[in-house]
């Protein structure tokens, strides 16, 4: 029997699971930081790794039960309609709630003994544990002419954005670090409701947690029009704002 224990936990814009994009890097917009734990916290241990651009993150679905696993699951780039082997896809439901993101290295910064991976283009919530870190290396993990399988392309953005003139309002003025409108855009337009609600041609009313904020949006066929945006208490797994 193996145990591991988190090298560290992840600070993200993502507060809940609704809304994160289902691959890495379909968002760019989206922040987080890796702050890492004790003895791991130390500048030697990321010594050489600002030399990579690109970071491997292996880390647990800590936001899916334990013992929750599946033999088959239904992918959404197949609609929600076809069942497929769960190993054959990248679900959350598997034997070990282990999964694997590529995200990009802004910067790590180190302060009062803290070691912090600034990241971009991330798909991870919130209190995320890593029990790992590794480099990209381009020439090894690139294989060109590699087969996707039933995603060999990148998804299609699905949906068109609005903001109501006070949601926009709200975005200009929002003290944080991100550029908010256009982090709400990018993760709306990759249409994050579920394949069975896609084909419904009534109006639909959606709300996701991001950052300390609750974002509100109804779908108007191809269009999601964002509500209106309000504050509410900062959650207490979050220690930083990446």
């Amino acid at each position: 029997m193996f145990q591991f224990a988190p090298i560290g936990v992840v600070h993200s814009c993502f507060r809940e699971k609704f809304g994160i994009p289902r691959q890495p890097g379909l968002v760019s917009a989206a922040r987080a930081t890796l702050e890492l734990l004790p003895p791991y916290n130390q500048p030697a241990a990321v010594r050489g790794l600002e030399g990579f651009s690109h970071l491997w993150l292996l880390f647990v679905f800590h936001g899916v039960p334990a013992g929750r696993w599946r033999a088959t699951v239904r992918p959404p780039r197949l609609g929600g309609n076809r069942r497929l082997g769960v190993f054959a896809t990248r679900s959350t439901f598997r034997p070990n709630p282990i999964g694997l993101s590529a995200v990009k290295l802004d910067h790590i910064a180190v302060r009062q003994g803290q070691v912090v991976l600034h990241l971009v283009g991330v798909d991870l919530l919130d209190g995320t544990p890593v029990l790992d870190i590794k480099p990209y290396l381009p020439y090894a993990d690139r294989i060109v002419g590699a087969a996707g399988g039933f995603a060999s392309e990148a998804p299609e953005t699905g949906l068109v954005v609005e903001f109501d003139p006070v949601a926009s309002e709200f975005c200009a003025a929002w003290p944080g670090d991100a550029d908010l409108r256009e982090l709400i855009s990018q993760i709306l337009r990759q249409d994050p409701r579920p394949a069975y609600e896609r084909a419904s041609p009534l109006p639909q009313l959606h709300g996701m947690k991001l950052y300390d904020l609750d974002v509100r949006w109804e779908t108007r066929g191809r269009v999601a029009y964002v509500t209106e945006i309000l504050e509410r208490e900062p959650d207490k797994v979050s220690l930083a704002k990446p």
